[in-house]
């Protein structure tokens, strides 16, 4: 294990976590449309910044908590709740988004920072799938829970959801019909993701309580 396979995998479990379209993509994909990439790239400047620091705050989260089988466990439960009512809430409830075709509104670079902060924040689905998955790489001693190696990962981390970020803004337009369709439907790919994840932590609490 070396760093560089650390910064290859932080790397690419954020691409692979990011891609999908989502608001903060989304978002940058459509400032960049409207005001330029300038103040494209500040918004993602801001959501990059938090996105480091989620993804550390996990992975220390994650180092405290491998060692405890019992955390765990509690954490799967508490988690096979949650994922179950978003997947009610997103599959029998909410409402379909409805693309929004209004301009957005000129704002100075620093403001468009702070909104990537802000949006950033506000999505708390990193900090779980971090959890996981440094937990699952270190299960195959792919990962280590020392300061370099997270270091180094969470690095990986923060340049794979820049790269994602880049490429939504860059080639935005060219797929925009395909993401407009996915944004008519998101509510159920959400939901049905939601009730995947929701199954499988059913499945390893079941395994837990019965060996």
């Amino acid at each position: 294990m070396n760093l560089i396979t650390s910064l290859f995998l932080g790397f690419i479990t954020a691409f692979v976590g990011i891609t999908p379209p989502g608001l903060i993509n989304m978002t940058a994909a459509k400032v960049n449309l409207k005001e330029g990439k300038i103040s494209a790239y500040w918004f993602v400047l801001g959501a990059v910044i938090v996105i480091f620091f989620q993804a550390t705050l996990a992975i220390l989260f994650a180092r405290y908590i491998e060692g405890r089988p019992d955390v765990i466990v509690l954490l799967r439960e508490v988690g096979f709740v949650i994922f179950s009512v978003l997947t009610i809430y997103f599959v029998l409830i909410a409402k379909k988004p409805k693309a929004r075709k209004g301009k957005i509104k000129k704002k100075s670079t620093y403001t468009r920072f702070f909104l990537g902060m802000l949006l950033s924040a506000l999505n708390f689905f990193p900090i779980p799938y971090y959890v996981f998955v440094s937990i699952t790489l270190a299960s195959y001693e792919l990962f280590a829970f020392d300061i370099p190696h997270i270091f180094i990962f969470v690095t990986g981390v923060a340049l794979g959801s820049f790269l994602v970020f880049y490429l939504y803004i860059t080639f935005f337009q060219k797929i925009e019909n395909k993401t407009d369709y996915m944004m008519k439907n998101m509510n159920t790919i959400i939901g049905s993701i939601t009730g995947l994840i929701a199954l499988i932590t059913l499945i390893n609490i079941i395994r837990y309580y019965l060996r």
